[in-house]
């Protein structure tokens, strides 16, 4: 079972990086995530339809479409990745950026959606008796709608995440598979699966993904019965 253990030190950077792009695309997706399921759950407005259909495009987009995609419009020539680089230095393409940007985007439908459930299952009328009292939108919202939907939160936070760890096609077409910089876990598993020997290499890393995948749900779960459980109580 040793061997099991026995990471090399480019696999421990694939675990490395995976972790710290699915952490900074499920990040980097929640404030644009509550806002659009709040659009969405809540908002009359033409285009509505249009816009719940583009954020979950890439559930049934292939991935390697939605990876080409990206780079054609955040590559180095294309039109956000080409202002992006020249203004503000950032660059998304063939960089760890770039697979935290893909793996955000695979994963924000799934955020999305647990999100929005969770504001069309809050009672309107509480948020009404606060307005009321002469608490604005915002304030209600901070005070009331946040913490009734945050079971939600967590539940479509963990799945970003969890779907950020076994992200592969969109990744591999839009930032490539290069070592300690986009080599994630999914895209180490396919380079051992290529090369004669590779077969422990591979295991190694697909047990270590599905261990980090199912902690990561079972966390989600854990804490979306604690805090409903808490707001009960309450």
């Amino acid at each position: 079972m040793n061997w099991l253990l026995d990471l090399t030190p480019d696999e421990w950077n694939a675990v490395r990086l995976s972790i710290k792009v699915a952490t900074v695309a499920m990040l980097a997706s929640l404030p644009p995530g509550i806002l659009i399921a709040l659009l969405l759950a809540r908002g009359q407005f033409w285009g509505k339809t249009l816009l719940n259909g583009l954020v979950h495009l890439p559930l049934i987009l292939p991935p390697v479409v939605t990876g080409y995609l990206l780079l054609l419009t955040f590559g180095k020539r294309g039109p956000a990745g080409a202002f992006l680089a020249e203004h503000f230095g950032i660059v998304f393409s063939f960089r760890w950026t770039g697979a935290a940007l893909a793996c955000g985007v695979m994963g924000f439908p799934l955020m999305v959606r647990a999100i929005r459930l969770s504001i069309e299952a809050v009672d309107r009328k509480t948020e009404a008796a606060a307005g009321t009292l002469g608490a604005n939108p915002y304030w209600v919202f901070a005070t009331i709608t946040l913490p009734l939907i945050l079971p939600g939160l967590i539940a479509g936070a963990i799945l970003s995440f969890a779907k950020a760890m076994g992200e592969f096609g969109a990744t591999i077409t839009f930032v490539s598979n290069i070592p300690n910089e986009t080599q994630t876990l999914p895209s180490a598993i396919y380079t051992f699966t290529q090369v004669p020997g590779g077969d422990d290499g591979a295991l190694r890393l697909t047990l270590i993904s599905i261990v980090i995948s199912m902690a990561a749900l079972v966390t989600s779960e854990v804490l979306a019965r604690r805090v409903g459980r808490r707001m009960d109580i309450e």
